[in-house]
């Protein structure tokens, strides 16, 4: 077959044809990639060169990566999980009468009480080892009323714990478990150097979540107003704190605990983590934890007063207006303050020299003290500060509540303007305005009433609290009566003589 035929055969043509189709689909793909894409070479090379950490910045983030990796080995091992289960026994509902026994027949258990058991979880710290046992502290309420308690280790292992002894009013606890093996303390820090805008890092186990650690600052100190009852201050802190996180350790960058985890503030029903945790100062929990460990008790020390923290009007009318303190006003007769000469309307500002911050830190100051202690406690009184030594006392709950004793057994403040408005009294109004008046104490024995406005005491005028509380210093203990206004009507209470 010539040439001719050759490329004019049938084949030959549909071979070309191919060719072709597939020599021009191959230009127009590439043809279309360069246009969609131009540069894109030196695009992907732009884009690589422009996410370069520089190696300062690098090392920075890495020596803080690696100094909180440090933290976490370091305390995660000092921190169980705490699982309780109390026991509680209810008696059976009385279910027997028509309709019960005619379906069912009478019940055998009618009258007896059944067991209840419910489980909690919470967290707490190793921090000492004596005599064979560790020793485990947390809070109170994780494990108040438990009647089993089991201390979960970082690695899974499981241990029985006991109780040792708690100290309810500042909501710590201490359990102890015994192993040979071999668990790591952790270390305790220094609450008293801690300062806002310090790292601080939770480790606890939150909603049962073993091992966890979270990251944050201490947003501020000195916090008041944690739970009731509660006298500590705290540490107020953004890290991530949920139910689970209490009694868990609240450590620094060195690894150091500075707090117990206690509690939340929080706008959610379930308690969520809103960015403000609380937890208790290390330094508040050691003379706790030695006593408990060593006697299994805790023995605070009483006063003997019924403090608060004076309002604006009152404080500039006692003339300590912008001054750190609390005042007494209230006194329990016979009590280590009325023996040394504390009285009703004194402002204390320090306590051996240390300065008193507020209501609550005095409180706290107080429970440390050992009963047996002789203490000097500075007071304001009259515009002049004074200095009162006491001998501290044991607090028990039957000293502590014996309001027949409390002196005088009022809380009164000055007119402000809020107090006029809501009484719808004109700025001529006299009177010093009865907050409250305590159960059972001689002003309520006499018949003052919340809401009464004094003007006299004792047959002497009192235009402000500082002359209210000179004429109740001078008559401490002895007679007291009151002339007040209750609605528009002048009256006169009855005469208390002890």
């Amino acid at each position: 077959m010539n040439v001719v035929k050759k490329l004019s055969s049938k084949n030959f043509l549909i071979f070309n044809l191919v060719l072709l189709g597939v020599i021009f689909g191959f230009s127009l793909a590439f043809l279309s990639f360069s246009c969609s894409t131009p540069g894109a070479g030196k695009a992907v090379q732009a884009q690589e060169s422009s996410v370069v950490i520089p190696a300062d910045a690098l090392a920075v983030a890495e020596g803080l990566q690696n100094a909180f990796r440090s933290v976490a080995d370091k305390v995660l091992p000092s921190v169980v999980e705490l699982k309780t289960v109390t026991v509680r026994r209810q008696q059976v509902p009385n279910f027997n009468g028509i309709p019960w026994e005619f379906f069912f027949g009478p019940r055998d258990d009618q009258g007896q009480e059944r067991e209840f058991r419910s489980q909690g979880l919470g967290s707490g710290i190793i921090v000492r080892y004596s005599g064979g046992k560790y020793y485990i502290l947390t809070n109170n309420h994780v494990v108040e009323d438990a009647s089993e308690i089991i201390a979960a280790a970082n690695d899974g292992k499981e241990y029985p714990a006991v109780l040792v002894g708690k100290d309810a009013r500042k909501d710590l606890a201490v359990v102890s478990i015994e192993t040979k093996d071999f668990l790591p303390l952790a270390t305790l820090g220094n609450s008293d150097e801690v300062r806002v805008g310090d790292w601080a890092v939770a480790v606890g186990n939150p909603l049962g979540f073993m091992s966890s650690v979270t990251m944050g600052i201490v947003s501020a100190v000195g916090r008041t107003g944690g739970p009731a009852g509660n006298i500590n201050d705290f540490i107020q802190t953004d890290t991530s704190i949920n139910q689970g996180n209490s009694g868990g350790a609240l450590v620094n960058i060195r690894g150091e605990v500075i707090g117990i985890n206690t509690w939340i503030a929080s706008n959610s029903s379930g308690g969520g983590s809103v960015g403000l945790g609380f937890a208790i100062p290390i330094n508040n929990t050691k003379r706790t934890l030695d006593e408990l460990i060593d006697t299994g008790s805790i023995k605070n020390g009483w006063l003997g007063v019924s403090l608060t923290d004076p309002g604006k009007e009152t404080a500039q009318a006692l003339g300590v207006e912008g001054k750190r303190g609390a005042l007494a006003a209230q006194v329990f007769l016979g009590s280590p303050a009325d023996k040394g000469g504390i009285k009703p309307g004194d402002f204390i500002t320090h306590v051996d020299a240390k300065e008193v911050r507020g209501m609550n830190p005095l409180t706290m100051m107080v429970g440390d003290l050992r009963p047996g202690d002789r203490a000097v406690f500075t007071v304001i009184r009259d515009g002049a500060s004074m200095d009162v030594q006491v001998r501290i006392e044991e607090r028990t709950d039957q000293v502590a509540s014996d309001n027949k004793r409390l002196w005088p057994g009022a809380y009164v403040v000055e007119l402000s303007e809020s107090i006029r408005n809501s009484l719808k009294l004109d700025k001529n109004a006299k009177g010093l305005y009865v907050a409250q008046v305590i159960t059972e104490s001689p002003a309520a024995i006499i018949g003052l009433q919340p809401g009464d406005r004094i003007t006299a005491v004792n047959d002497r005028e009192v235009k402000d609290v500082a002359a209210f509380y000179k004429v109740l210093r001078e008559n401490t203990g002895k007679e007291l009566w009151f002339t007040f206004i209750r609605g528009e009507t002048a009256l006169d209470t009855l005469k208390y003589k002890r």
